[in-house]
């Protein structure tokens, strides 16, 4: 098993940005001036296996929209929003649950993640990440955010904590 799925098996925590990871990174607006956004229906699923295999999930976003928190809701998944210093609710939130840092899964696509993928044991962005952001991870989705990344995520780090118990 290689080192990324090492680290895979090993977290205890998965903290995921919301635009553009859940999202495609598109903003729908309405004759009012309502925002919608767009997320793929299967990552709750993911996350539900995710939560079973006994690792606490955790959204943070900068994002003020109240969509991330009724997303977030309906997913049974607790958030962080209108976040001005990601890396620092990133870091409370570890020491709030008792997880080290190097036990911390955590999954962005832009430049206000580079940040929090530095600080942790597993940085993981989407596929369609920003190219420099990409550089401060250690495992890349095969799928777009908001197109199964979250899933893909989800499904990754279970299959690699069964894997470590049957060892």
């Amino acid at each position: 098993m290689g080192n990324f799925n090492i680290r895979a098996a090993d977290a205890k925590l998965a903290v995921f940005d919301f635009d553009g990871v859940f999202t495609d990174n598109t903003v729908y607006i309405n004759e009012k001036g309502e925002e919608t956004v767009r997320c793929f229906r299967g990552d709750g699923f993911g996350l539900t296996s995710l939560k079973n295999a006994g690792v606490k999930i955790w959204v943070i976003s900068t994002e003020k929209n109240p969509v991330v928190i009724k997303r977030c809701k309906k997913l049974s998944v607790p958030c962080k929003t209108g976040l001005n210093n990601k890396s620092a609710a990133l870091k409370n939130l570890a020491r709030k649950l008792n997880v080290p840092l190097a036990n911390v899964a955590y999954v962005g696509n832009d430049i206000n993640d580079i940040d929090c993928l530095k600080m942790v044991g597993l940085p993981v962005v989407v596929a369609d990440s920003d190219n420099l952001v990409k550089k401060s991870a250690l495992f890349q989705t095969k799928k777009s955010g908001g197109f199964g990344a979250v899933r893909e995520v989800c499904d990754w780090i279970v299959a690699c904590k069964n894997y470590q118990k049957k060892k």
